[in-house]
């Protein structure tokens, strides 16, 4: 267990530092409108999650209770899915653009705003699909509860992070400007984690 827990910590504190949409609107909500409104963002944003973990806790449950061999399909799959991702990644661009500016809004309707964000993009519960499974220490026994403690973890480590560049908003955005290359430093560090999740599922 404790050696999942790590694993999966390690994964999605790079996952979260790499930048994508999430975290770069962060960065943007908190330049314009300061570290609360950030925080209020990520807030919205990790609480989508726990749908997401739900949803796959409950589903994927059943599919193990029912098949191995169907489960171990799923890995496969989301294993693939993994490299696709890795690929995209490697075809994008690696430059950060935090030049764009968001919305003044309160913080409740920034909160709903991470919610919605969240729920209604299809790709992340088709990210957890292919993330989690690997990272269950038992798939015999309660794997709800695992889902759940995984889930957990994941949101933790998650709010932590994009808590922490909302406070240092300022300096992050300083930083990237003045480091062109920390883009493609990232760019190929999130590659990299994307190919080792593959390869960790995918291992008996």
């Amino acid at each position: 267990m404790l050696e999942s827990l790590i694993s999966i910590s390690v994964a999605t504190l790079v996952l979260a530092l790499s930048p994508g949409p999430d975290n770069i609107y962060v960065l943007s909500q908190s330049l314009v409108n300061g570290v609360k409104s950030g925080i209020a963002t990520t807030a919205g944003l990790i609480s989508g999650c726990i749908v997401h973990t739900s949803l796959l806790a409950f589903g994927v449950s059943a599919v193990i209770t029912a098949s191995e061999e169907l489960f171990y399909g799923i890995k496969i799959a989301g294993a693939l899915y993994l490299i696709f991702l890795a690929f995209k990644v490697y075809r994008s661009s690696s430059e950060i653009d935090i030049a764009s500016k968001a919305p003044q809004k309160k913080y409740l309707e920034l909160f709903k705003t991470g919610v919605i964000m969240n729920l209604l993009n299809p790709k992340v519960m088709i990210f957890f699909l292919a993330f989690f499974p690997g990272f269950l220490w038992h798939p015999s026994e309660n794997t709800v509860l695992q889902f759940y403690i995984l889930g957990l973890t994941f949101m933790v480590v998650s709010f932590m992070v994009f808590s922490m560049v909302s406070i240092l908003a300022g300096k992050i955005s300083s930083y990237l400007l003045t480091h062109k290359k920390t883009g493609l430093y990232l760019k190929w560090l999130q590659i990299a984690v994307f190919i080792g999740i593959a390869v960790f599922i995918l291992i008996p």
